[in-house]
């Protein structure tokens, strides 16, 4: 994918085509939809820097009862753990800083790995539950 904001309704339309097929219920697709948005925005703008020479690179696939989503840039990488924490009092009226805060509530498992020779990694995983 480009490294443009209009990526990210690309990556939003695959992965749903994905977990609607895989039967994921309606407010699951929900929360797909804002994990994957959330992570492919911080790609191209905090990974790639918008860069028209780099690229996202997204897969969606399905195992077992489990989508697997990753995300990866071309950027630096990043390190999660060292990002502020978005719920610290002085970090509370910043208008961004909450998107991962948001992803792994969304998500049943969420990885970052630092790819060699540049860029992250993100993978998402959500799990399919089937109604009793």
């Amino acid at each position: 994918l480009d490294s443009t904001l209009e990526s990210v309704d690309s990556a939003e339309e695959l992965v749903l085509k994905v977990a609607r097929e895989a039967g994921f219920p309606e407010e699951e697709l929900h929360k797909i939809s804002m994990a994957v948005r959330e992570t492919v925005v911080n790609a191209v703008v905090h990974g790639n820097r918008y860069s028209a020479h780099k690229k996202v690179h997204l897969s969606a696939c399905l195992d077992q009862d489990r989508l697997l989503v990753t995300v990866a840039d071309e950027g630096s990488g990043f390190d999660p753990d060292s990002l502020p924490d978005p719920l610290a009092e002085e970090n509370l009226l910043h208008q961004s800083g909450r998107g991962l805060l948001l992803v792994r509530a969304f998500v049943d498992e969420f990885q970052v790995r630092k790819l060699n020779p540049t860029g992250a990694e993100v993978r998402l995983v959500k799990r399919l539950t089937h109604a009793p």
